[in-house]
C-alpha cells in the first residue's frame, strides 16, 4: 500500500510503500497527532521513516502499486 505524507514548508511529499494495513497506519497517525509525537512508518524493505507530527500537512492512505514497470528488488 502507498502512503503519501505532506510536510509543512516542503514542496515535495514523502511516499512510503508499506505492507501494513490501513487500520494500523491510521492508528499510528492518530496516536502521533494526539500526543504531538513522531509518526513512524516502516516501508516494505524495512526502512523506517520518521516525521514530527507537528509538521504533518496531510497523510493520504491507500492506493497501490498496480501498473509498476521495471524491476523490483
Amino acid at each position: 500500500m502507498e502512503i503519501k505524507i505532506g510536510v509543512q514548508h516542503t514542496s515535495r511529499e514523502l511516499v512510503v510503500e508499506t505492507d501494513e494495513s490501513v487500520d494500523d497506519v491510521q492508528r499510528r497517525v492518530t496516536e502521533a497527532l494526539s500526543g504531538d509525537g513522531v509518526l513512524a512508518l516502516t516501508d516494505s524493505k524495512g526502512r523506517v521513516t520518521l516525521v514530527p507530527a507537528a509538521r504533518l500537512s496531510y497523510v493520504e492512505i491507500g492506493g497501490g502499486v498496480s501498473g509498476q514497470v521495471g524491476f523490483r528488488s
